[in-house]
């Protein structure tokens, strides 16, 4: 069952393809306050899959010039958000409980941090009435490698107590 979200960002996909990297990260970022400062980008989303991507900039840098720690965990939790909010009924709220980061070794240039669902978890969020789960987010930098190993835990519960 599609909700608000999945609704908006459908409705983007519709129009020209030139049009939806950008309409989704104004659509994203304007929610997301913290991802705007920091230039976030929304590549795509998909019901079970959402590619952000965070340019190392000035802004986000740490003291010896690549990405900071915290932008990392802004790009994880963007799009492990994203995903799981593309599927959280609208009469439920989506809540991160938890987020794991082991920094591995040194990031290189830009990231691009992708997250993805399986069709049971989806079920899952879309039958059960409350729940948690893992989020996996792939973190690449632009050697190629993942320097950084994320696990978001989401959980989903209705927006009014029984």
């Amino acid at each position: 069952m599609a909700n608000k979200l999945s609704k908006l960002v459908n409705k983007i996909y519709k129009l020209p393809k030139s049009t939806h990297e950008f309409l989704l990260t104004k659509l994203f970022t304007s929610q997301v306050k913290f991802a705007g400062t920091a230039k976030l980008r929304v590549l795509s989303i998909s019901n079970d899959k959402v590619v952000v991507k965070l340019a190392n900039k000035k802004r986000v840098q740490n003291h010896i010039g690549g990405i900071h720690a915290v932008g990392a965990a802004l790009a994880a939790e963007s799009a492990s958000g994203i995903v799981f909010g593309m599927n959280v009924p609208d009469s439920h709220l989506p809540l991160l409980k938890s987020m794991t980061l082991e920094y591995n070794k040194r990031m290189q240039g830009d990231i691009t941090a992708t997250a993805q669902l399986s069709s049971q978890v989806i079920t899952a969020i879309s039958s059960d009435e409350k729940g948690d789960l893992i989020v996996p987010v792939v973190l690449a930098d632009e050697s190629g490698d993942s320097p950084i190993h994320c696990e978001m835990r989401w959980a989903w519960v209705p927006k009014k107590r029984r």
